[in-house]
């Protein structure tokens, strides 16, 4: 991770996570609370120390 020959951008990124639901999901609170928590910037700075660069959190 320290010297990479290419690093992917973060920002539109294709081969990021995506949270995927049934249609008629998307509002239900505990899925707008996991959608929250995925993209807090506490997950973001656990992925950053956890993963040293290896893993990068999605620019939102």
């Amino acid at each position: 991770m320290k010297d990479p020959i290419a690093v992917e951008s973060a920002a539109n990124n294709p081969y990021a996570n995506i949270i995927t639901v049934r249609r008629g999901d998307e509002e239900r609170p505990e899925i707008k609370t996991l959608v929250e928590v995925l993209q807090s910037d506490a997950i973001r700075s656990f992925i950053l120390d956890t993963y040293k660069g290896a893993v990068i959190p999605v620019e939102r």
